[in-house]
């Protein structure tokens, strides 16, 4: 409507200019300021398609399907334009509510605080005594096996936290089935559970710095983690398997001082790896049963940001291991009670700095009654790791990690809560798949049983390697050399040598 008007007046300027010559410079001004005004509106019609096109982009953004271009007048594209518009809000105000309705549900539903994570680890074991090599994955046997016992399992970590904040009670459940704790758990006459949980329990902040936990916990021993996404080699220390208590069933308090930088733990439980109190059967239809309660503590000291130190203690009572076919108790059969005061203490230290990390820990143990001649089953040992990580052009990111380990269970023919005789094989004075057990030629010229013969000293060194193709995803490779002061460990062909050799490979992938 404006070009018409001003072309109209264009026009119509020539016959006013013959209506006086006064009025000429007046008219000539008034030509000149609107030619002005016609060039500024070609220009904005120039610009009209780039304004089209920029439109056309915000609609895509906001997932509006724009109208096909139509010229019309100036109402009735505004006409259209409010539909567009309304449309645009009502699209934005449905995302809005879809957006708030979910945020509400993960801060006030049911899976609000909800975690689920896990791994599987499947593996592939040669053993150089049995001769044998293949996959291992959920394979659990009677013995407890160094090269397969805690390893290619399925772990399923379930968290649920009821709460926001510090203060939020939560529980936690985590499936082992048949690699965890809950797979050598025995109820109060013995008999295995054969439970699928290696951790149960729930946690209850007391303040800002003290927690309350409950039900089946781990052992507070050591330096090393059952999880096997979090340790540095494929099968685990000496220390871990044969000489650290291991799982409980009870409560554990545990707050920090220092500002942070202690951390204390008291647990009152069962004896480990018991679900209820034992009760052991006697003659007559009598038996007798474990009132005492397992008192376990540790503290943990962050010296540095790289450097941890740790000390952990264990004392109560514990079931003595009783082959016995009626009457009496222990390895002998000829003890008065079926069980012994047990005692365990150690100290570990972890120091992690940018991709070095090294371990130690030593330890002290010891059961009443408990070893193969009916006396005091002692051990003790040390385990020391180091690992070292590097980025590798053409392997990417892999590590490198060696580590010694040895477990002295001499005294009185060895034996010990966690280092059990005649659960693998015939020989009732042996452990031959882990490499334990009396000196068998001292027991062959003895007259007594091996009264006086000694046990075991073990001994090993692991090397191992790992790459993490993804993030995900870790390989690991071991080599690991077992050995013995006794010929302890069982060959394919029924004899004993003082040594064995073991390879594996293990893929683990996190979730």
């Amino acid at each position: 409507m404006k070009l018409k008007l001003i072309s109209a007046l264009l026009l119509g300027l020539p016959a006013a200019s013959f209506a006086g010559s006064d009025n000429s410079a007046n008219l000539e001004k008034q030509i000149e300021v609107l030619q002005q005004q016609v060039q500024l509106l070609q220009q904005s019609n120039a610009q009209i398609p780039l304004l089209q096109q920029q439109l056309e982009a915000l609609r895509q953004q906001v997932g509006v399907t724009a109208p096909t271009p139509v010229v019309a007048a100036a109402g009735s594209a505004q006409a259209a334009e409010e539909p567009e518009e309304d449309s645009i809000k009502q699209t934005v105000t449905s995302l809005k509510m879809k957006v708030d309705s979910l945020a509400e549900a993960a801060a006030t539903g049911p899976i609000a605080g909800l975690s689920v994570s896990g791994f599987i680890d499947p593996m592939y074991i040669y053993n150089r005594a049995t001769n044998s090599g293949g996959f291992r994955f959920l394979n659990k046997n009677g013995a407890y096996n160094y090269y397969d016992s805690n390893l290619g399992d399925v772990t399923l970590d379930i968290k649920k936290t009821f709460g926001v904040g510090p203060s939020a009670p939560s529980a936690e459940l985590i499936i082992q089935p048949n690699r965890g704790s809950g797979a050598s758990f025995s109820n109060e006459n013995g008999g295995m559970t054969s439970s699928i949980f290696n951790q149960a329990d729930v946690s209850l902040p007391l303040s800002p710095t003290a927690t309350l936990q409950i039900g089946l916990l781990p052992s507070l021993a050591g330096y090393e983690p059952n999880p096997v996404t979090q340790t540095q080699t494929l099968t685990h220390n000496l220390l871990f398997d044969f000489s650290e208590p291991a799982s409980y069933l009870g409560m554990n308090y545990k707050w920090f001082t220092n500002n942070y930088q202690t951390l204390w733990q008291v647990m009152l439980a069962n004896e480990q790896l018991k679900s209820a109190g034992s009760v052991v059967s006697g003659p007559n239809d009598t038996n007798r049963s474990n009132n005492s309660p397992t008192l376990a503590a540790r503290v943990d000291y962050q010296y540095t940001t790289s450097l941890d130190l740790g000390l952990s203690a264990n004392i109560g009572r514990q079931t003595l291991f009783s082959p016995c076919p009626s009457g009496g108790y222990g390895y002998q059969c000829n003890g008065s009670t079926p069980f012994g005061n047990y005692f365990y203490a150690e100290g570990d230290l972890t120091y992690t700095w940018a991709d070095t990390q090294y371990n130690a820990q030593i330890d002290y143990g010891q059961q009443q009654r408990a070893a193969w001649n009916g006396g005091t089953a002692v051990w003790y040992g040390v385990s020391l790791l180091a690992n070292k990580k590097w980025n590798s052009e053409s392997l990417g990111r892999m590590g490198a990690t060696i580590r010694f380990d040895y477990l002295n269970n001499s005294r009185n023919g060895g034996g010990g809560s966690s280092i059990l005789y005649g659960l693998a094989g015939s020989n009732p004075s042996l452990n031959p798949t882990s490499g334990f057990g009396v000196d068998q030629q001292c027991l062959s010229q003895s007259s007594d049983n091996g009264l006086a013969c000694k046990g075991t000293n073990r001994a090993d060194v692991a090397f191992d390697l790992q790459f993490f193709p993804t993030e995900k995803t870790q390989i690991k490779l071991e080599y690991r050399h077992d050995f013995a002061n006794n010929a302890v460990f069982r060959r394919s062909d029924g004899s004993l040598s003082r040594d064995n050799d073991i390879f594996g490979t293990q893929f683990i992938y996190s979730f």
